[in-house]
């Protein structure tokens, strides 16, 4: 058993260590006059299955806007829904017709229509299932960052951490979870689990325990002003070991995001974080 695992299985998967976009720290302007720039570091994990995390970090154009799109997506049970996230979710999200008016519901839509079309394709992508931190980043001034299960946003005030994300774990929504038939374990020496087998309580996938989990992201909108140092998006594998304002303080004087990116992944091992490390790093100089 898994202490800190996502979810007890004894499967191998292939390796996720996926990064289609760019990592170079293109470098745009932002509403606060600042320099934005952008990278990432993967890191497989000592748990015995095959790495399953997956990222999206780049800048692109979409009807006359420039948007920082970035995400990280932690599976379990296998790397496949995580792959699928990559692919589809920024572009279900932009498809919305309200994406540029209303945004919030756009993105929440968008979770919830990804999410039926992976329960669809339960028979190709498998029964796993993945989190999902995403933050678009739209003309450099506003931040919209939503989630499902324990991956995590943190944004940087004058080196001050402030957490834009919800960690979804099961205890805290164990009455949800109850109302819809199912349990929350809490078992000594494990996480709590939902059925005894997922330690989080929201999730894309998991067709097998859908009935009693959600995908409803919580969504936040954060204001890009002159204050704002720095943005980290990180799988639990670098949260597990690592407080918000630890994290930023571990790279608010590192000028280059690629870099403080890696660092992050290794100080989390040198803490004997053992679980996959995926991390984004935006900075604002």
């Amino acid at each position: 058993m898994i202490g800190g695992g996502k979810i007890l299985h004894k499967m191998k998967e292939k390796a996720c260590f996926i990064s289609s976009m760019p990592d170079s720290p293109d470098t745009r302007g932002g509403g606060a006059s600042k320099r934005i720039t952008h990278g990432s570091h993967l890191v497989k994990g000592k748990s015995y299955h095959a790495m399953e995390d997956c990222l999206v970090c780049e800048f692109k154009q979409v009807n006359n806007n420039e948007l920082g799109l970035f995400a990280i997506y932690d599976g379990h049970m296998g790397h496949d829904v995580a792959n699928y996230l990559q692919t589809h979710l920024f572009n279900n999200i932009l498809k919305e017709h309200d994406v540029w008016t209303d945004t919030v519901s756009a993105t929440r839509r968008a979770y919830n229509t990804t999410d039926k079309d992976i329960l669809e394709k339960a028979f190709q992508l498998g029964k796993g299932g993945s989190t999902a931190v995403t933050a678009m980043l739209i003309n450099g001034q506003t931040l919209i960052v939503a989630n499902v299960g324990d991956s995590r946003a943190v944004i940087s005030k004058k080196g001050v951490a402030q957490q834009l994300s919800i960690d979804h774990e099961p205890n805290k929504e164990r009455e949800i979870i109850e109302s819809k038939g199912g349990f929350v374990s809490n078992i000594p020496g494990d996480v709590p689990r939902v059925d005894g087998q997922l330690a989080v309580a929201r999730a894309f996938g998991d067709k097998s325990l859908k009935r009693h989990l959600s995908s409803d992201p919580d969504v936040a909108i954060e204001l890009i002003d002159n204050d704002v140092d720095l943005i980290i998006l990180a799988s639990d594998g670098l949260w597990k070991v690592m407080s918000n304002q630890e994290a930023v303080d571990c790279i608010k004087n590192m000028k280059d995001a690629k870099a403080a990116a890696k660092h992050l992944s290794e100080v989390a091992i040198s803490r004997k974080s053992k679980d996959d490390i995926s991390c984004i790093v935006v900075k604002f100089q």
